[in-house]
């Protein structure tokens, strides 16, 4: 009987609780647990996982979870994309978008069942999560999640011809068809909402395309080949002598290598049919796709334009269709945010768990964790005139408002927009009037001392 966490699984009305509302992990008590667990480690993202509990019991109750063969990283993450479904009903249109980053386990070499990452040197896993999203870049939770290690004999130009000659189905490749199978399941639950399951270069696979041409979902994808056509042309010789529909505007962010830039494309569409490569054993339909070049005609001086080919198997006729498309691709940035929180703000390439399988489950705990610190930034500049108590708890607000403005609360919880600033704050943004909104690393800092004010005030309250 693990009392330590049955200490604390009274606390049905937390964020954490209601994400886990519909556990199944084959045990009432591990149903429960499970929701205090991700509320522990949503307070403490960036520290250890001993950190994270209020005693060493709650720790060793943490590490028996993790190893509870009923605990498993599908079943844990199960509940959320319960949640996320739920709040994907609530618009019209979600962007399902699917990447792979890797997480460096080098200098953890006690880890078992780790494998070569991209430089063979290094050990590590891959993770492969599917983000629901909505065009206004609100980021509704994880869907999916894939994870594999790569076998050292398999690792980078070693056997190339044999990996070639693969089925597909045995390829890392592979995991982009079955994200899309996954999004149409999703899809068939979800009659009033379009899902369009949307990927980057990597899901350039024309078996992708064919078994987009009959299924339920949308699909958006960047090009990254020039893929013969149907009347002997190629692909970009074909969508460059398309005419050209309109514009598209937007603001590059800025990276180490760049500065922030705005940027104006070109918008051009046609509706082309693909040849079908040659596949050892298996004879592939024909695909047909609407292609979308987005090009910058007018780049800044010594800078690359930025030229986005996009596939899809939606129609587009006019320049509003072709620029929503586009503006949803530009939504993609945000798994890259997401991942920077895993890793920067979660610490996830930090974790100390002896086996893969462990570890498996702390990160379908952490993708959660990291999701809410993206949930909060976007609701925060989407809807910031919404009650804060639709993210933050009475008790959690209450605590930030004393300690921040040094004065009673109010009756009425105040606007979502202000608590976060005030969050922010506590993260190192300065909310001067110039600055934009604030961003991750602060909310996720911020989060983590919202929940000392609280323990202190009801450590106070108790005397």
């Amino acid at each position: 009987m693990d009392r330590a966490l049955e200490a604390g699984e009274e606390d049905s009305e937390s964020w954490a609780a209601q994400e886990m509302l519909t556990a199944n992990l084959g045990d009432g008590r591990l149903n429960r647990r499970v929701g205090l667990l991700l509320r522990r480690l949503a307070e403490r993202p960036e520290g250890s996982i001993p950190s994270a509990f209020h005693s060493w019991g709650e720790t060793q109750a943490a590490y028996r979870f993790f190893s509870n063969e009923k605990a498993t990283a599908e079943r844990v993450l199960e509940p959320h994309r319960d949640a996320t479904l739920q709040r994907a009903k609530q618009f019209p249109v979600v962007l399902c978008v699917q990447d792979t980053t890797e997480l460096d386990y080098t200098s953890r070499p006690q880890v078992q069942g780790l494998g070569p990452l991209t430089y063979e040197c290094s050990l590590g896993l891959y993770i492969h999560p599917t983000l629901a999203i909505t065009p206004e870049r609100l980021c509704l939770g994880a869907l999916d999640l894939w994870t594999w290690v790569r076998d050292p004999e398999d690792h980078g130009g070693k056997d190339r011809q044999h990996r070639l000659k693969r089925p597909l189905e045995e390829k890392e490749s592979f995991r982009w068809v079955e994200g899309y199978r996954r999004v149409e399941d999703f899809q068939s639950t979800l009659p009033q909402t379009r899902l369009v399951y949307m990927a980057d270069r990597d899901s350039d696979l024309f078996e992708l395309f064919a078994a987009g041409q009959t299924g339920e979902a949308s699909w958006l994808i960047r090009a990254s080949q020039d893929r013969k056509l149907q009347d002997g042309r190629h692909l970009w010789e074909a969508i460059r002598e398309a005419e050209v529909l309109g514009t598209f505007e937007f603001d590059l962010p800025s990276t180490s290598e760049r500065p922030k830039r705005h940027v104006v494309q070109t918008l051009r569409a046609a509706r082309l049919k693909l040849k079908p490569p040659y596949r050892r054993g298996t004879k592939l339909p024909e695909a047909e796709v609407t292609a979308i070049l987005a090009r910058e005609q007018k780049p800044a001086k010594d800078t690359e334009p930025i030229e986005w080919l996009l596939l899809t198997n939606l129609p587009v006729g006019t320049a509003e269709e072709a620029q929503e498309k586009v503006q949803w691709y530009v939504c993609r940035w945000q798994i890259e945010v997401y991942f920077r929180i895993l890793k920067s703000g979660c610490k996830v390439e930090q974790l100390q768990l002896q086996e893969r399988d462990r570890l498996e489950v702390a990160l379908a705990l952490y993708l959660i964790v990291a999701w809410r610190v993206l949930y909060l930034i976007m609701m925060g500049r989407t809807v910031p005139e919404l009650s804060c108590e639709t993210a933050f708890a009475p008790e959690e607000w209450k605590a930030l408002y004393i300690v921040t403005r040094r004065k009673r609360p109010p009756r009425r919880p105040p606007p979502l927009g202000e608590i976060l600033v005030l969050v922010a704050r506590l993260g190192g943004y300065l909310a001067r009037k110039g600055d934009g909104p604030p961003g991750p690393k602060a909310i996720w800092i911020g989060l983590q001392r919202v929940r000392d004010f609280v323990l202190a005030l009801q450590a106070r309250e108790n005397l």
